[in-house]
């Protein structure tokens, strides 16, 4: 029941085919079980859709008796993993994400410069085309390090080598057991910069990493020899236009914000992306393609955003440009909410023509 209710997370994808599962719930849960150990599991392919936002990417979503089965899996992988992983690995980790991410990184570029003064370098880096070319025989190669059980190996290989490939390489976007492999994959590169490196200061969120060195001439060593683990022992290749040095006053942008050792602000994109939704939601509700709730989910999980970094001026301006939203503060947390009357006066004062 608990992994049923874990599948159902999402943006509805899988409602019409979780309620024809749940009309027999212990029925089929019995057949997909005796399936698992009989080896005659059989996977039902994915769902293919595109994404926009941000930026535009194929999503191939495992159908929902295989989530199912992916959950369950992902649940014994994580208790294998995790206490393997380095602790500043930050993506897809229970108790982490991404704004545990940020205020971590922050933490780091303080330490950092304490350390090492004003010429504290920061390298970032960057897989190019990650999911889509992350070796499947390499992959396999580290699953068998720690999974001793066949029947399990099985499982997973016939999981990974599920999606139409080329030259055995990648990992489908929106596969359930997608990133764990990818951190697992990864593992190898945070292990490698801790123990044959040395170093200190590093981070990563998937594919995203991030280190903190004394000077440029150090940070262009350790670069070098990223640059050929990365190559050689992953057959990864870094993307050349976003892996740079940079010196640590120059600040950082990373998983949504310009991060400093002394404040945080949002992207220059993250406030274009909010100003876009809010110009065109005023059409779409009065237009009914939109309901009220639809558009406050959609600031409410900015707000939680944009509050992480320096940015009540930003929003203060936002409310006084679009008057039909207002704040609820509550004790816990802030909420934005829209006032229907008041956006209908906005909409046809915006559109007398």
């Amino acid at each position: 029941m608990k992994f049923i209710i874990l599948a159902l997370k999402g943006k509805g994808k899988y409602h019409v085919e979780a309620m024809k599962f749940a009309l027999d719930e212990i029925y089929n849960l019995n057949e997909l079980r005796m399936s698992l150990i009989n080896g005659t599991y059989k996977f039902d392919g994915y769902t293919t859709f595109t994404v926009y936002e941000p930026k535009e990417r194929v999503i191939n979503a495992p159908h929902f008796k295989d989530k199912i089965v992916q959950l369950a899996i992902n649940n014994v992988l994580k208790d294998v993993y995790n206490p393997c992983f380095i602790f500043d690995s930050y993506a897809c980790i229970d108790g982490k994400g991404t704004h545990k991410c940020v205020d971590r990184i922050q933490h780091l570029m303080r330490k950092a410069k304490w350390e090492y003064g004003e010429e504290t370098a920061i390298i970032k880096g960057d897989v190019k085309k990650f999911f889509y070319t992350i070796n499947r025989d390499i992959l396999k190669n580290l699953l068998q390090k720690k999974i001793k059980c066949k029947k399990t190996l099985n499982l997973l290989f016939k999981i990974i080598d599920s999606a139409d490939v080329i030259d055995l390489l990648g990992l489908p976007l929106g596969n359930t057991l997608s990133q764990i492999c990818a951190n697992v994959y990864m593992n190898e590169l945070d292990q490698f910069c801790k123990r044959r490196l040395s170093l200190k200061y590093m981070i990563r969120y998937m594919d995203d990493f991030f280190i903190f060195v004394k000077n440029k001439e150090e940070a262009n060593r350790v670069l070098d020899l990223i640059y050929v683990f990365v190559e050689e022992k992953l057959q990864l290749e870094l993307n050349k236009n976003k892996t740079k040095i940079f010196p640590i006053n120059q600040g950082l942008n990373a998983i949504g914000y310009k991060i400093y050792t002394t404040h945080r602000l949002l992207r220059n994109d993250s406030k274009k992306k909010i100003k876009r939704k809010l110009k065109a939601m005023p059409q779409l509700i009065i237009a009914g393609k939109m309901t009220i709730a639809k558009a406050e989910q959609i600031l409410n999980s900015w707000l939680g955003h944009a509050k992480h970094g320096d940015s009540y001026n930003f929003i203060k301006n936002l409310m006084i440009k679009y008057y039909f939203l207002y704040l609820i503060k509550g004790k816990d947390k802030s909420v934005l909410k829209i006032n229907y009357n008041i956006l209908k006066r906005y909409y046809n004062e915006n559109n007398k023509n």
